[in-house]
């Protein structure tokens, strides 16, 4: 890896910041002086200093975030605020990207990474994630809804959802609206909403509370983020084995 691109990855800028850096006489690589930016490294073995400081290389970055409503799921977007422009810019350089999708107007849980693999083996199908809910449905949930989501929900397109776990929370028979919990193993575009539109019902609010084994932080405010624990990490990496 070039010298510049692995300092500016680590925090140190943007690549003329580094060269600035470089100019100064601020990097050693190995002990040695560093001035030119196109010098190339291993960085799991070489030693970095910058002003006398280790730069310690981590090639993957994974982020737990409360995605507010208002913000789109995409890396970037000319027309409406992204999830990675919540993040710190120093967070942003290792080019993370939202795991799978939350619609617009749903908060909750969204994992950001730049670990491709593991993205990939979360959204996998054949891994069949369960992706929890809270929700707000207008209209009352009862028995009949609940079989039809343990049996399979079809969808308007033809889609047929596999067999979902639905829990009513609490009813509110003055509003005539149900907060509910539903556990669903894929991830189609609107898939919450339009197995509820499939019987009759329609939602007002929805949240994502986990995604496999991992859970919501619930002292993360909405719009806030964190770096995932260790211990967190290890059951994500079990889980996708």
């Amino acid at each position: 890896m070039r010298l510049d691109k692995f300092l500016a990855h680590t925090g140190y800028g943007t690549r003329k910041s580094v060269k600035e850096l470089l100019k100064r006489k601020k990097v050693t690589v190995n002990e040695l002086v560093i001035k030119d930016a196109k010098t190339h490294i291993q960085p799991e073995t070489d030693t970095i200093h910058v002003s006398g400081e280790r730069v310690v290389y981590q090639e993957f970055y994974y982020f737990m975030l409360h995605k507010p409503q208002g913000v789109i799921s995409a890396t970037e977007d000319n027309l409406h605020k992204t999830v990675i422009d919540l993040l710190k810019p120093e967070d942003r350089l290792s080019n993370p990207f939202p795991v799978g999708r939350l619609d617009k107007d749903t908060e909750g849980l969204l994992l950001l990474t730049n670990d491709g693999a593991l993205a990939h083996d979360l959204l996998s199908p054949r891994k069949e994630v369960d992706k929890c809910y809270e929700a707000i449905i207008e209209g009352l949930i009862g028995e009949e809804e609940i079989e039809a989501f343990e049996k399979s929900i079809t969808l308007e397109d033809g889609f047929r959802c596999r067999p979902a776990k639905l829990t009513v929370l609490s009813t509110d028979l003055v509003a005539q609206t149900a907060n509910i919990q539903v556990i669903i193993h894929e991830g189609k575009f609107h898939q919450v909403k339009r197995m509820f539109e499939a019987v009759d019902r329609k939602v007002q609010y929805l949240k994502r509370l986990s995604m496999g084994p991992l859970e919501l932080d619930n002292s993360l405010k909405l719009g806030h983020y964190r770096a995932l624990t260790i211990d967190e990490l290890v059951q994500l990496k079990d889980f996708t084995k």
